[in-house]
């Protein structure tokens, strides 16, 4: 199986290896429901998915936080960090304006040029990280430590909240 976008044409240029996780789409054309039961099936870990959450600040416009697991963006630590009073979830309409992806292929790579991306320190706690593909009803599996590579140059620390 193989898919082209511009995430695999990053990913191919730097020689970094990856997996495509084919997720498929409910009838109303929507990634399914049970993607962790999906991820196990292929003995990935469910927790792995690095999510990429659009927000909007009220004065830096549109950012991306990409975040592993199942924490929460924590929106003080957010507003701190960018100096911002307010900032919200991006609207599902505003989605692909600021990445350029629709919802639910939307990668913490291959991005604008001007989106700012933050990634969490807890991408850094799996070995292998499945990430949005750029492509709806496929993923991609690859090592976090070259996803991360890919990133090294964008900030980096605790976004979410500790339960």
């Amino acid at each position: 199986m193989t898919i082209q976008s511009n995430v695999t044409t990053l990913l191919e240029s730097k020689g970094i290896a990856f997996k495509i996780v084919e997720i498929p789409l409910s009838e109303d054309k929507k990634p399914i429901r049970s993607l962790e039961e999906l991820l196990s099936a292929q003995g990935l870990e469910p927790q792995s998915v690095v999510r990429s959450v659009v927000f909007k600040g009220e004065q830096s416009g549109f950012c991306l936080l990409a975040v592993a697991g199942g924490g929460r963006a924590d929106w003080a630590l957010l507003r701190n960090f960018l100096g911002e009073r307010k900032c919200r979830m991006a609207e599902y309409a505003e989605v692909p304006e600021a990445t350029g992806y629709v919802v639910g292929a939307v990668p913490p790579i291959a991005l604008p040029e001007g989106l700012r991306v933050l990634v969490d320190t807890s991408v850094s706690a799996y070995e292998t990280v499945v990430i949005g593909s750029g492509v709806l009803g496929y993923a991609l599996a690859l090592k976090s430590a070259d996803l991360l590579s890919l990133l090294q140059d964008k900030p980096q620390g605790s976004f979410v909240k500790v339960e």
